[in-house]
Order: structure tokens, then C-alpha cells, then sequence
């Protein structure tokens, strides 16, 4: 028997998962470049995020931790986004090395940028 899924540690936001919707995000989205990310906004029902990080940056493990240090950004940033966005946060060769406050600072100018948050 299947274990159950534990629930969702935070309910105003959930993974943007598929594949056509992370590109459908990227082509039609707007985006906005903030020194290591780059964040892509669409209009949606939800709020739903993904983290993605291209081959540029480094191999698998500076790619997973790159992905680690935006998941941990957006978690302090996501309770202030109001409405509901398809969102994807690009990771940026420059990323490598950062800290997770320099990563945080980015994401919440971009967030800015946007307009998401005040």
C-alpha cells in the first residue's frame, strides 16, 4: 500500500511540475533579469513555481544547490504575492558561489520588478 503524500508545507503557492506549462511560462511570460535570476511571471489561477537551472551553470551538483538556494529564497518571499502567477525562477551562471542572502536580494528585486511584491 501506498504512503500518503505529506501535505504541502506552504498552501498559497505548488510546484509548476509539466513540462509544456514551465515552456509555456518562458515563451509567453514576461521575465525580469536580477544579477543571479531571472524570473518569468504569467497570469494564472494559482500561484504555482518552478526552478530551473541550465547546464551553463555547472554540473549536477552546482545545478541542485543553485535550485536549493531559490527554493529557499522564494520561501521567505512567497507570502507576499498576492493573486494568482505561473512563475519560473532561472538560475544564471552567476549563481555559483553565492550565498543564500545574495540569491534572496535578487529574487526579491526581480519580484519588485514584476510588481508582486510592494
Amino acid at each position: 500500500m501506498a504512503t500518503p503524500t505529506p501535505p504541502h508545507p506552504d498552501p498559497r503557492w505548488e510546484r509548476l511540475r509539466r513540462g509544456p506549462d514551465i515552456r509555456r511560462a518562458l515563451r509567453e511570460g514576461t521575465h525580469h533579469a536580477r544579477g543571479r535570476v531571472v524570473l518569468y511571471v504569467l497570469p494564472g489561477r494559482a500561484t504555482r513555481v518552478a526552478f530551473v537551472c541550465g547546464r551553463r551553470v555547472g554540473g549536477a551538483v552546482v545545478r541542485n544547490r543553485a535550485r536549493r538556494l531559490m527554493r529557499e529564497a522564494w520561501r521567505g518571499l512567497a507570502p507576499g504575492i498576492q493573486g494568482g502567477f505561473d512563475i519560473v525562477l532561472m538560475a544564471r551562471p552567476g549563481i555559483v558561489g553565492a550565498r543564500g542572502a545574495d540569491v534572496a536580494g535578487d529574487l526579491r528585486g526581480a519580484l519588485r520588478d514584476a510588481r508582486l511584491i510592494p
